[in-house]
């Protein structure tokens, strides 16, 4: 709206050559600026470049219709047309299992708290500075976590998702490896997925570090690969400098708010922020070891205290002119999570005007989104490309 259609004529023009040159991998190789070349050398040049653009990633699967990270939301992503699955928020269980949950915390996500056999596991811990109160997935075995089901996580924005509540278990990282390996197999192309190291640094320090049991599923399954079809991505950059030398995966290093510090500079007393992270030094930094940035969908487009989008930054021409890709998270559906100038009415679950908003972010640039709802972001693609 406002600013970001003006002149829509020109912007069209511009975001199909943009985009054209995105297919070609004009945003890497062929920028050649300093410090991206080693990088790009042990990870590039693979499969990721290939994959269309922008890029549609299921959100923890297809979180808006069904309780996320389950196979039931992984295997609807594919079938609503995602390029790529976020199959993994991955924490460690107590006996060193890495299983896909939002947060190691599973009261929101599961149906724990209605076992008394766990009741004695709830309590409070401090995770990356925060008090957080409820069950923990390093308290529990894998065999203990394989008796819970998953339940919708914000059911007041969802009210339809919670007809699945406990259809599904929790998923462990070889489970997902293994289903990819037969959704390959059954649909006769290759399955994405996009796996996060959540709080690695509170993990380490438990002495259930996420990087090495990432690797090694990898090479048990021979996908540790510069073109292998797995993009590991992090909060937290020093977990993706460890991966980068574990692996060959293309990597990601994924950005929160601006005024905001990774907590792995937090414990090491890196007083950078987010806001050092997006300037043109601070992304050929990140280039120097990373493929990618997930930056929050604000630091493309800021919004102003009526939460309506403003203008763009100059994140995504900056991003790329040191050969990183962009995939900014999260599309959704729903009123309260669009941009205040795409809702409609005031209703908790109704939607608003996301296609207008997935228009205003792919006409910056990006080369993907992370999205709860494929279907959407695939049809708003279409429109897209088309105009």
């Amino acid at each position: 709206m406002g600013a970001q259609e003006s002149n829509g004529q020109e912007r069209g023009t511009a975001r199909r050559t943009l985009l054209s040159a995105a297919v070609l991998g004009a945003g890497g190789a062929a920028v050649g600026l300093p410090g991206t070349a080693s990088a790009d050398e042990r990870h590039a040049g693979g499969g990721y470049r290939s994959l269309p653009r922008p890029t549609v990633i299921g959100h923890r699967g297809a979180s808006g219709y069904r309780p996320e990270h389950t196979f039931g939301s992984y295997q609807l992503a594919l079938d609503l047309g995602a390029d790529v699955v976020e199959a993994g928020d991955l924490v460690p269980t107590k006996d060193g299992h890495l299983v896909c949950r939002h947060e190691p915390e599973i009261g929101g996500t599961t149906d724990v708290a209605a076992h008394p056999e766990f009741a004695g596991r709830k309590t409070t811990k401090t995770l990356d500075g925060v008090p957080t109160t409820g069950w923990f997935t390093e308290d529990f075995t894998l065999a203990e976590l394989k008796t819970l089901r998953a339940v919708e996580r914000i059911p007041a924005n969802r009210p339809h998702n919670t007809l699945y509540d406990g259809r599904w278990e929790i998923p462990t990282f070889e489970e997902v490896l293994r289903w990819q390996d037969e959704q390959t197999r059954r649909r006769g192309k290759q399955v994405w997925i996009y796996p996060e190291t959540k709080h690695p640094t509170y993990f380490r320090a438990l002495g259930l570090g996420l990087e090495e049991r990432v690797a090694k599923l990898l090479r048990k399954y021979g996908k540790d690969r510069k073109d292998s079809p797995v993009i590991l991505q992090s909060f937290e950059p020093s977990s993706i400098q460890r991966l980068d030398k574990l692996v060959g995966n293309p990597l990601v290093v994924l950005l929160s708010a601006a005024n905001t510090r990774p907590w792995d500079f937090v414990a090491a007393g890196d007083p950078r922020t987010v806001a050092d992270l997006v300037t043109p030094a601070g992304l050929e930094w990140i280039a120097s070891y990373a493929q990618g940035i997930g930056p929050t969908l604000d630091l493309v487009i800021p919004k102003d205290a009526a939460g309506n989008l403003t203008t763009a930054t100059t994140l995504v021409a900056d991003a790329h002119r040191a050969g990183l890709i962009l995939h900014p998270y999260t599309m959704r559906n729903e009123n309260p999570f669009l941009p205040a100038n795409f809702r409609k009415g005031t209703a908790a679950d109704g939607y608003g005007d996301p296609f207008g908003a997935f228009r205003t972010y792919f006409e910056t640039g990006i080369d993907g989104v992370f999205s709860d709802n494929a279907d959407t972001a695939v049809l708003a693609r279409a429109d897209f490309l088309q105009r």
